[in-house]
């Protein structure tokens, strides 16, 4: 079973049903169901369209949950609207889904959950750590956001701001490795990019290229992670790169700065660099300063202080951390790293060790485990 080919329908079925007359809430779960019935079936009788044959199965489905409902005579007149057998429509709809899921009626967090469950694929697990919440509560989040846009027509398209949100969070999951949707993000950033002038969308499809340039050298061949100062450089897409600090120029430009343009000239600095002695620190913590005014994170705050750290000296970026909540996702690899440049190898080791235990994601528990057993190592010498 091709769980990236039903992945990578999901968005085109969606918007099928959507534009039928399918609410989007009864669309999802209908577009669910039919992905179950595909796992179930396709091993054994794969289709030989697989769109198409997700459609029908799908609009059917929807079609036998609406006739259990109250509207069950008003809905039962879409069944002569039923997909005719063959080829679906190579529509791309899954920017305007983007839109549709940002809808008025959501908060912008809602929606951004919402769009990333629904047409991101994301899992409820995968963005309740990129809001860092627990799991529970995003379910929960996810849950009233159905209920509010259940039965909504779906003919008022959210605010860019929202869509741009999503795009950055879909492509964060796929840069991670745990989901391949890196290079899809992109894809539709340009497309929004193409059509719409606004500095942020170019702010953050700069920042996508300069991150996707990197891609390749972040992991060894045996999996395991390559931190940023021991990547192989010379193996960094120099085009993306390229291409990323001019559409950032262009844009900063414009003097209408935002948090994407900001992060994407924190990146950019780090792609100039020729080697990682040479990064220039103080021009990164100014950038931080400035995306803290911009969103108050503390995310940010933690990243500043590692940058402080490099800039001023570890003593500088430990204080710089001290201010923040210790609670906080990487808190303790920051101080890790920050304790072992300041030469106190036992505090670094241990704290590795504490991250490793809080990591996120397997390829990272690993990393600061390695990192833990180095010091260990180098302390009993």
């Amino acid at each position: 079973m091709n769980e990236a080919l039903l992945r990578s329908l999901t968005p085109s079925v969606l918007g099928i049903l959507v534009r039928r007359g399918a609410d989007f809430a009864a669309a999802e779960d209908a577009v669910q169901d039919a992905m179950v019935e595909a796992v179930r079936v396709w091993p054994t009788d794969p289709p030989r369209d697989p769109k198409g044959w997700l459609a029908t199965v799908a609009w059917r489905k929807f079609l036998d949950t609406t006739r259990a409902d109250s509207a069950r005579r008003r809905r039962e007149e879409l069944v002569d609207e039923e997909p005719a057998p063959g080829p679906a429509p190579a529509v791309d709809d899954t920017l305007q889904l983007y839109f549709l899921c940002a809808h008025p009626s959501l908060t912008p967090s809602s929606a951004v959950a919402l769009t990333l469950r629904a047409v991101g694929g994301l899992t409820t697990r995968q963005i309740a750590q990129a809001y860092v919440v627990p799991e529970a509560t995003m379910a929960q989040r996810i849950s009233r956001a159905k209920r509010t846009v259940s039965g909504v027509r779906f003919d008022q398209p959210g605010d860019v701001a929202t869509v741009l949100r999503v795009l950055y969070l879909v492509f964060n999951e796929g840069y991670s490795g745990d989901v391949d949707l890196a290079a899809e993000a992109i894809r539709l950033t340009r497309q929004l990019a193409a059509a719409i002038d606004h500095p942020e969308v170019a702010g953050l499809l700069a920042l996508m290229l300069l991150h996707h340039a990197r891609r390749d050298t972040r992991t060894a061949p045996d999996g395991s992670l390559v931190p940023l100062a021991e990547q192989d450089r010379g193996r960094w897409d120099t085009t993306s790169i390229a291409e990323g600090v001019e559409i950032l120029q262009a844009a900063l430009a414009r003097d209408r700065l935002g948090e994407f343009q900001a992060q994407a000239a924190v990146a950019a600095l780090h792609a100039d660099a020729p080697t990682a002695e040479e990064t220039d620190w103080v021009q990164i913590v100014e950038w931080y300063d400035e995306l803290a005014r911009l969103t108050d994170s503390p995310i940010v705050r933690l990243n500043r202080a590692v940058a402080v750290g490099e800039a001023d000296g570890p003593r500088a970026g430990l204080a710089a951390l001290a201010a923040l909540d210790d609670t906080l996702p990487r808190h303790a690899a920051a101080a890790a790293y920050l304790h072992e440049r300041d030469g106190d190898l036992a505090t670094a080791a241990r704290l590795y060790a504490e991250a490793a235990q809080k990591a996120p994601n397997l390829a990272e528990r690993d990393h600061l485990t390695r990192q833990a057993a180095r010091l260990n190592a180098r302390r009993c010498r």
